[in-house]
């Protein structure tokens, strides 16, 4: 039995996990579904907990059902994963199962997706060609999607991706982008990652809470077994009903955990139970001890080799004889120590804890040792290891050997191939390393390396890369771009803030200033920390050049956001004939991007919308990916701006479908929260809030999400839902933040909270924000976002007119609101219809409402699609004719309100309805049935009970909000005289003798207790 034992640590039986099964083949059958539903599943749990064991059973399982399975782990050398390490093995094996599928799906990608499947580019080797940035990453991630759809299409496929603690940055970047995208395909993707390794600093985590919001994906955390399970697991190990003591103390020893119960077992049986310590590390290695000393000797080369062994390197390294390794490598296997890897052309440990215990075992020197071996052996023969991991364990192995000079070439391979394979968090891993290296390297070495060989980033100082030393600032040039299209933003701000010193320190000798001697690269770094009038500053007199022309293009671009205005419309111009002179196409196309915006907003529209559109079908017909997504956020945003919604519409739709296709994540964002500004315009607003949901969607960058925040609050204050647009305001100033203010951010920001504290009768509250906005100014070409700004201002002002409270500083805010509204352009219909908006409430604040005023408003929004702004000034509109008392005019009225009203009911804007219908009441107007969801019927009005009319409790209304007899009449369209009746029924009625004690019961019985700052809030 002794002997079945140590071969068998494994129990045959499956044991438990019956929910957790039932989970993954109930995701297998919704995908194999005839619709063909993709899953996302992820599966935690603790080392030794079983996850492996798990997904071999459902595997078979899904074998046996006819699925193809494509397993992939994450491969760890060192410290450091491969890049794209699972997807790589995982596609291999899907190529070996439907090799003429894959082709097909791949025709056209090939060179593309040969990054992660060199295979797939034989016969068309991969070049080192093309842009590295943002774009051509996520344009890999979405060729990758698409791949998987297409082969999913007429295979159910199951794609396990094993082992994600220890998974590189580009591959949790793909997962993250394959579980929110996938959508058709009969498609199971099952990852599985240690949860006990991940701290809290562990970069895995906030990739799992991002997938914890997608309701697409199901995560699963495997749990140690109970006591029960464990002495199923045990029966199953050695063939026979354990002892039930023996059972209790594996079961204490082990805490339920499936590998230590196997490990407890076996020792038990070999009788060496007594002899373990409490020490893990002990346990690990006790059964590792107990091989012959040739094997342990193999078991710790494969420890230091990775998290697999090539057999043919473990030769290399092992220098033993061929039958001494064989035999080896059979009693580690025979004693499950090693497994055969499942390609079958190396070795590793059957549980990572082990290969980490006999890793930490290693004498400092025996590990350096191990390293420079295999480092050696790879670099004398290539072939040993597969070719896209070479170049990474070459380094690794070279870097762990502690050898300097061999490490740094090494590295600086390994940084390019990252850039190459788009995986820029390793990229900028790997230029730290070389950083680190840079001073213990001999000088001999460093001068054989040529930036032209390792970097993108060339010194711009006109001199030839490749005559020319590699220089330490050369690898921070590099790392700092790394950062940034990692999202490392805050390691790449240090390492230019480094690198600008480092400038300083060379040229205070000299006496010059800051990048005297080399201003160009200079003027870079000061670029990339985005300080961009200084990097004008280090260019200015020096030739044209690309680096001088992407200074420009940048600067008008920050300025453009930042601080528009003449100076930075004078950048964007000089930007376009800098790149023209040195044939810098993409930053022509951009700065002309940047120079259209700017003519837009300085109220040369036409000019600007003809440069915009012009850039816009040069980039989609030569496919420029990196300005095509620009093109589709910037020149809608333009027609938005000056009220061409329905002409911004198209463009979008089709923004959203090229940037989805081109794999452009962060510029869909962009494009769906545009789109929804543009919905909302339209009065489409359901469809408007689906579009802030993609903008928002978990995984978004903060912006978007602030800007899809504040949309959705801006229809939530519309619609009345006071808390949720609060809520959603602060959501959006979370997510904006406070270390860039940008008007496109601030501004709008200002205008609801204005809107809000209006809506909830806190005045002083709105004056504080007006005054705050209006002390800083509006800077020049920001009239989209200011008019809506003081609009809202002069409303809150507005409705707010008869209360007393308010009466003070009433007439300052007042003037100043006028002074700012004629300094604003109004070169657009839009702008126009605003001006009049703003100037008519200004007077209704005055008390100087006129029809005319209205009339002209309601005009300038006839032209408009504007429909909600149209039915708000319809209603102001009527409320003036009202006042005149002419039959005419209510007749106007009463058709005005009617079309207010039915604006209002289809938009769920309830505020406005709710106006629409107190004012046609106050007039005695019969608008027609409100088109309205049944309402559950209200409470009894205690006003029933006093006997009083409706009209009357109109003027009782109007008495506790403190109006003389001449304010009602004006509110509700009667004489003085009968007020003054009203008033004294009104007086009789309640028993009282005055109107203060008329307001004092009126407050008491609680008549009005939110009717009159709702009413007159939405009036």
């Amino acid at each position: 039995m002794l002997a079945s034992v140590e071969t068998r640590s494994v129990s045959p039986v499956f044991v438990g996990r019956t929910g957790e099964l039932d989970t993954l083949n109930d995701a297998l059958a919704r995908a194999s579904a005839t619709a063909g539903e993709p899953q996302a599943l992820l599966l935690g749990g603790e080392a030794g907990v079983g996850k492996t064991r798990l997904v071999e059973e459902f595997a078979a399982a899904a074998d046996r059902q006819g699925a193809v399975v494509a397993l992939g782990g994450c491969v760890e050398i060192g410290a450091d994963g491969l890049p794209f390490a699972p997807f790589s093995t995982a596609l291999r094996a899907l190529r070996r199962r439907l090799p003429e599928e894959l082709a097909a799906a791949a025709a056209g990608q090939d060179e593309e997706l040969a990054r992660l499947l060199p295979e797939l580019g034989e016969g068309a080797p991969v070049t080192g060609g093309g842009r590295h940035d943002e774009e051509s990453m996520a344009r890999l991630f979405e060729l990758t999607a698409r791949l998987l759809e297409r082969v999913a299409a007429r295979h159910t496929v199951v794609l396990v991706l094993e082992d994600l603690h220890w998974a590189d940055a580009s591959t949790r970047h793909l997962i993250a982008y394959l579980f929110r995208t996938l959508r058709t395909g009969r498609l199971v993707v099952l990852a599985t990652y240690r949860s006990d390794d991940i701290h809290r600093r562990h970069p895995l985590r906030p990739l799992l809470a991002e997938l914890d919001r997608l309701r697409t994906v199901r995560r699963l955390e495997l749990g140690r077994f109970t006591r029960d399970e464990v002495g199923r697991q045990i029966a199953g190990i050695l063939a026979q009903e354990p002892d039930p003591l023996q059972v209790d103390e594996i079961f204490e020893r082990s805490d339920g955990n499936a590998f230590f119960v196997e490990e407890l077992a076996v020792a038990a049986h070999e009788g060496s139970c007594a002899g373990l310590t409490d020490s893990l590390r002990d346990l690990l290695l006790v059964r590792v001890e107990a091989l012959p000393e040739s094997a342990q000797r193999v078991a710790r080369i494969v420890a230091e080799g990775g998290s697999t062994v090539e057999y043919r390197l473990l030769a290399a390294v092992a220098r033993l004889a061929e039958d001494d390794l064989i035999e080896a490598l059979r009693s580690a296997v025979n004693a499950n120590i090693l497994l055969p890897a499942p390609d079958g052309d190396g070795y590793r440990f059957r549980h990572s804890l082990v290969r980490e215990a006999v890793g930490d075992d290693l004498l400092p020197g025996e590990r350096s040792r191990l390293n420079r071996h295999y480092a050696q052996a790879l670099a004398a023969d290539p072939t040993l290891v597969p070719a896209a991991e070479r170049v990474m364990r070459l380094a690794s192995y070279w870097y762990h050997a502690h050898d300097p000079a061999k490490a740094l070439p090494a590295v600086l391979d390994a940084s390019v191939e990252a850039r190459r394979r788009h995986a820029y968090s390793e990229q900028l891993r790997l230029l730290e390393r070389a950083m680190e290296l840079w001073d213990s390297v001999p000088d001999d070495v460093r001068a054989t390396l040529r930036p032209v060989d390792y970097t993108e980033v060339y010194p711009p100082c006109g001199c030839d890369p490749a005559g020319t030393p590699l220089r330490y600032l050369d690898l921070m040039a590099e790392a700092a771009v790394a950062g940034r299209l990692c999202g490392e933003r805050e390691r790449a701000m240090k390492i230019t803030k480094r690198a600008l010193r480092l400038l300083d320190e060379q040229d205070t000798g000299a006496g010059a200033g800051a990048g005297g001697r080399d201003p160009q690269r200079a003027a870079r770094f000061w670029t990339q920390r985005s300080l961009l009038v200084q990097a004008q500053e280090l260019v200015r007199g020096l030739p044209p050049s690309q680096v001088h022309a992407e200074v420009l293009a940048m600067s008008a671009n920050w300025s453009m956001l930042h601080c528009p205005g003449p100076d930075a419309m004078t950048a964007a111009e000089r930007a376009v004939e800098y790149a023209r002179m040195v044939g810098a196409g993409e930053i022509e196309l951009n700065a002309r991007l940047t120079l259209g915006g700017l003519m837009v907003d300085a109220g040369q529209i036409d000019a600007g919308l003809a440069e915009m559109f012009q850039v816009r079908d040069l980039v989609v017909a030569q496919g420029r990916s990196t300005v095509v997504a620009r093109s589709h956020v910037n020149l809608p945003s333009a027609l938005e701006s000056v009220g061409r919604s329905r002409d911004a519409l198209g463009i979008l739709r089709e923004g959203v479908d090229l940037t989805r296709r081109m794999g452009l994540l962060e510029s869909e964002a962009w494009v769906w929260g545009n789109l929804c500004e543009s919905l909302i315009s339209l009065g489409r607003w359901d469809e408007a809030l689906e579009a802030a949901d993609r903008a928002g969607a978990p995984g978004r960058s903060p912006a978007p999400r602030g800007g899809a925040a504040l949309k959705r609050a801006a229809v939530a204050l519309a619609r009345g839902e006071r808390a949720e647009a609060a809520r959603l305001l602060a959501e959006a100033r979370a997510a904006y933040g406070t270390h860039d203010p940008m008007p496109q951010y601030q501004l709008p920001l200002a205008a609801l909270t204005v809107g809000i504290a209006a809506a909830e009768g806190r005045l002083p509250d709105a004056r504080a924000e007006v005054v705050r906005v209006l002390d800083a100014g509006f800077p020049p070409g920001t009239q989209r976002y200011a008019w809506p700004l003081l609009l809202s201002a002069a409303s809150a002002e507005a409705d707010a007119r008869a209360l007393p409270a308010a009466e003070e500083g009433r007439a300052d805010i007042l003037d100043r609101l006028a002074g700012a509204a004629k300094h604003l352009t109004t070169g657009a219909p839009v702008w126009v219809a605003h001006e009049r908006w703003v100037r008519a409430e200004l007077h209704r604040a005055r008390g100087r409402d006129t029809p005319r005023l209205w009339s002209e408003t309601v005009t300038a929004f006839e032209c408009l699609e504007r429909p909600y702004e149209l039915a708000r000034v319809r209603h102001r509109l009527a409320a003036a004719l009202l006042a005149t008392g002419g039959e005419d005019e209510r007749a106007r009225a009463t058709e005005l309100l009617r079309l207010a009203r039915t604006v209002a009911d289809h938009l769920g804007a309830r505020p406005l309805s709710d106006a629409v219908a107190a004012l046609g009441r106050r007039a005695r107007l019969t608008l027609g049935r409100a088109a309205e969801p049944a309402a559950a019927p209200e409470p009894t009005d205690p006003a029933d009970a006093l006997g009083l009319t409706g009209r009357e409790r109109d003027v009782l209304r109007l008495v506790a909000d403190g109006r003389t007899n001449r304010q009602i009449a004006q509110e509700l369209f009667i004489s003085p005289k009968t007020a003054s009746v009203h008033v004294s029924n009104i007086l009789a009625k309640l028993g009282v003798s005055g109107r203060g004690e008329a307001a004092a019961v009126a407050h008491r019985l609680a008549l009005f207790p939110a009717e009159r700052l709702t009413s007159r809030s939405a009036e």
